[in-house]
């Protein structure tokens, strides 16, 4: 019987358009009726994915920013955050700058959550769609003026600031060669996740504490609620879902996932994020229609 559900969010629980469908939220409610505790589990940071749980009506505290940050949609009470120690990420930004990429600093996770950047380069389209795209979502004006801002330094700011991970985005190739530097300089100091869209040639690399992944975040909210592996559902589309999937008894990979997901035989399989594959999972898994 499943008793704990988390899912990912973009190109799982969110169509191609951003938006969660009617049959998804639906499908969500009838398994909260069940009993079943609803989560999201998503490398956003909290501010951008408090919106979606708001709307979905979700039963159980968010995991955002990968796992690092659990912590209520609407009263914004935390209930568990795994941050980045300065020494760890001040040796991020340096070999980021070394290699010559633009970062993103995610903290305050007792608020909403603030973005930092000190520099984005004039090619760097996808830092400054990203930086634009989270202000709007985040309703303009003060709100999205305060939801990302813009420093001198964010070697400087790193003391000032309660750190919950950095973020380097950029071509395949050139990211997949910056996580290996990162893993061999920084081994057991921190955790490199990537979220890889090979048909964009597009990768996000998401620099955490070694604790917090998507596989934490979920054990420690089953813990907290007494439920164990064989109780838990996950889905996901994406590499950085691998860690919850394989804890998970039951694993759901979406029909969009990278085919390494999808070939693995482990992994029951849904409809895409736009065929409301999440509502299809829960009918079969959850609801058993």
């Amino acid at each position: 019987m499943i008793k704990l559900l988390a899912l990912d969010l973009d190109g799982t629980l969110l169509n191609s358009k951003g938006e969660v469908s009617e049959a998804n939220i639906t499908a969500i409610r009838a398994a909260e009726e069940r009993g079943v505790l609803v989560t999201i589990a998503t490398g956003r940071r909290f501010r951008d994915a408090q919106p979606v749980a708001i709307k979905s009506e979700l039963n159980a505290p968010i995991l955002t920013h990968n796992g690092a940050l659990a912590k209520y949609a609407e009263s914004l009470e935390v209930v568990n955050a795994t941050l980045l120690p300065i020494n760890a990420t001040q040796n991020v930004l340096k070999i980021g700058k070394d290699f010559g990429v633009d970062a993103m600093l995610s903290c305050n996770p007792i608020g909403k959550g603030v973005l930092l950047y000190d520099n984005i380069s004039p090619d760097n389209l996808p830092l400054q769609k990203y930086i634009a795209w989270s202000k709007r979502i985040n309703g303009g004006g003060v709100e999205a003026e305060e939801s990302v801002r813009h420093v001198e330094s964010l070697r400087e700011a790193v003391g000032e600031v309660e750190t919950i991970h950095v973020a380097f985005s950029g071509s395949c190739a050139k990211m997949t060669e910056l996580q290996s530097i990162l893993n061999t300089e920084l081994s057991g100091q921190v955790r490199v996740l990537a979220t890889v869209y090979t048909s964009l040639n597009f990768t996000l690399l998401d620099i955490l504490h070694p604790d917090a992944s998507k596989g934490h975040g979920v054990k420690n909210l089953a813990d907290l609620n007494g439920i164990v592996a064989s109780e838990i559902m996950t889905m996901g589309d994406n590499f950085n879902d691998v860690e919850m999937l394989e804890y998970a008894g039951t694993p759901v990979v979406m029909g969009n996932a990278e085919p390494e997901l999808l070939e693995n035989p482990r992994y029951n399989q849904t409809l895409s994020n736009d065929e409301n594959g999440v509502a299809i999972a829960i009918e079969r898994f959850i609801l058993e229609k």
